[in-house]
């Protein structure tokens, strides 16, 4: 007699898939698993429904579209089978496969035990965090549903369809390649032949592409550090010699004499990956006439081009090589990539045909209707709108980031003065655990990025990244308090109240001498400076950034023997009182706690 069991299956009643489905993954899941080996009796539809408390036939329904598929077979007044050589069990494969290895003295597989295991730079769950701080994963808020609609109903028009429906070999959608000349180049300040331009899915399949066809072992490759880590394992599995070259706030630092030893330089000039730093105009002016008098060839990650845009953002490379040779990669709508992973390379007509032969033999062109929804995307203007709208977001996060940041940990960490890009690439003081604060941060539902992967050599333990692409700007200033808090628990830092316990703190006569008619010089956590007048009348009036574009006016008091001040915009507008103390120069104010939160220049 067949035995009867219970199968391990869920059943969701309000989810989006339907019963019937539900049923159907969850019997396959089984199957594939070896939960239900070939030739298994099932329980009869009647059974599961009454398991399930379903109608019989939703169960009846889901069995037979396991059949059609291949793997259930149905036996006359018997019931329902797992199929012989149906699916193969994950079980199945991987004892096959090692025990075809072991009689072989050079199993192939045995190499998979060397191959590198990339760290995961977030959690798979992101999304599913209160305050996930990552960085190019996009919340779905961004996705731009209409647009992308729109451009899908006119790809699937009749006339379109016969264009792109059928086997054109290795050619681009001719539609999209015009739509990426004369629209998104030009916005890099590119102009390219067709014959140079090749869509590829997204700026990394483009780097792999470069890697494959430039590097070979005897190339010296020189590398930013931090970088791009994937990028970087492309490299080193081709067993070229790398140069590191480090990075700071005007992006890479140019060391001429190992530089002029490289034969490949990768570079991204205009939004650093991961510091988010522009190389500087004096730097770019360096690398590119050392390139081109000593036949350096330069791969540009033109990363995070859509993201954070500016006036004042420069030019790609390519735009003006100077005579060097270079060779460029990018993603188109980053934003997007859930629906449609699409990225460009442009160079040399003679390298895009090979990168073409190579992208025959490996992946295959992206998918034309995919191609051709994105050109509408372009054509109707459909994705300048869209980036508009999500280049606007992103700025509202950056500077909620930033207000955030300058309000919580004003004196405790340094902040890059990135201009570009959407994440922060911040520094501790040397007693901070960056991968302890992330733990524990972690607990409360906070995810920060670890910097560790981006490294080639050991990392600074006292930095870490807070990226902006999926959190809500209005959950900014909630998951920056929480990361304050928890970064005060785990550093000496938050123990300075101890420290000044015993202080002496002015009274409010001291106060109003040290304050009335002062002005104080300061700076903000990401590196400007901020300038703040305080009035004898109690107003108070301030200018931040390099060019006082932020302003601000607010009030400012003396009660119970401590300062008080108030914003309109700054600091959330919220009212806050300190206690203060005078060391020479300088003004420190100070919490209920004793704790130090800000400090200025008296001038």
């Amino acid at each position: 007699m067949a035995r009867r069991f219970k199968l391990p299956i869920t059943i969701n009643r309000g989810g989006d898939v339907s019963l019937q489905e539900q049923i159907r993954r969850e019997l396959l899941q089984c199957i594939v698993t070896g939960a239900l080996p070939p030739g298994t009796r099932v329980p009869s539809s009647r059974q599961l429904s009454e398991e399930l408390a379903l109608s019989r036939n939703t169960v009846a329904a889901a069995y037979q579209k396991l059949v059609l598929d291949g793997h259930l077979e149905a036996r006359d007044r018997s019931g329902y089978y797992v199929a012989v050589g149906g699916v193969r069990t994950i079980s199945e494969g991987v004892g096959e496969s090692l025990t075809w290895g072991a009689e072989r003295s050079s199993s192939p597989l045995r190499g998979l035990a060397a191959f590198p295991q990339l760290p995961a730079m977030i959690s798979p769950d992101w999304h599913r965090y209160p305050y996930p701080f990552v960085d190019g994963s996009f919340d779905q808020s961004l996705f731009p549903i209409g647009e992308w609609r729109e451009a899908t109903r006119r790809a699937l028009a009749v006339a379109d369809v016969s264009e792109w429906a059928f086997d054109q070999g290795e050619a681009d959608d001719p539609m999209l390649v015009e739509e990426i000349r004369s629209k998104v180049l030009p916005l890099r300040g590119i102009t390219a032949r067709p014959d140079e331009v090749l869509v590829t899915t997204g700026a990394q399949h483009g780097l792999h592409v470069m890697v494959e066809l430039l590097v070979r072992r005897e190339t010296i490759v020189g590398l930013e550090n931090p970088c791009n880590p994937e990028l970087r394992q492309l490299i080193e599995r081709r067993g070229a010699s790398v140069r590191t070259f480090a990075v700071d706030e005007e992006g890479l630092i140019p060391d001429k004499d190992r530089l002029v030893g490289c034969d490949l330089l990768f570079l991204s000039p205009v939004c650093q990956r991961p510091v988010g730093a522009t190389l500087s105009q004096q730097r770019r002016e360096l690398i590119l006439t050392l390139a081109a008098e000593n036949d350096i060839t330069i791969i540009e990650d033109d990363y995070q081009w859509e993201v954070v845009r500016n006036q004042t953002e420069p030019m790609a490379v390519l735009s003006d090589p100077k005579g060097a040779q270079v060779i460029y990669s990018a993603t188109l709508a980053q934003p997007m990539s859930a629906a449609s992973r699409l990225g460009v390379l442009v160079g040399p007509a003679e390298f895009v045909k090979a990168a073409r032969q190579y992208r025959r033999m490996t992946s295959r062109s992206p998918a034309r209707t995919t191609q051709r929804t994105f050109a509408y995307m372009l054509a109707l203007g459909l994705y300048g709108s869209a980036m508009r709208r999500i280049e606007a977001a992103f700025r509202d996060r950056v500077a909620a980031l930033h207000d955030a940041l300058n309000h919580y940990l004003p004196t405790r960490v340094t902040v890059l003065p990135a201009q570009l890009g959407s994440a922060a690439w911040i520094t501790g003081p040397d007693d901070l655990d960056a991968g302890e604060l992330a733990k524990r941060l972690m607990e409360r539902g906070v995810l920060i990025e670890s910097v560790r992967p981006f490294f080639r050599g050991d990392p600074p333990r006292n930095v870490f990244r807070l990226g902006v692409t999926g959190i809500a700007a209005d959950q900014i200033r909630h998951g920056v308090k929480e990361v304050a808090e928890v970064f005060f628990s785990i550093t000496d830092q938050g123990k300075i109240r101890t420290k000044v316990a015993e202080g002496v703190f002015l009274d409010a006569a001291g106060i109003k001498r040290a304050c009335a008619g002062q002005t104080l010089l300061c700076q903000t956590v990401y590196g400007e400076p901020c300038t703040i007048e305080l009035k004898k009348d109690g107003r108070m009036v301030g200018s931040a950034g390099f060019a006082n574009e932020d302003r601000d006016e607010g009030r400012w008091w003396i009660e119970n023997n401590r300062w008080h001040r108030q914003w309109h915009n700054w600091a959330y507008g919220e009212e806050r009182a300190y206690f203060v103390r005078v060391e020479g120069k300088q003004i420190q104010w100070f919490d209920d706690d004793r704790r130090m939160i800000d400090q200025a220049v008296l001038t």
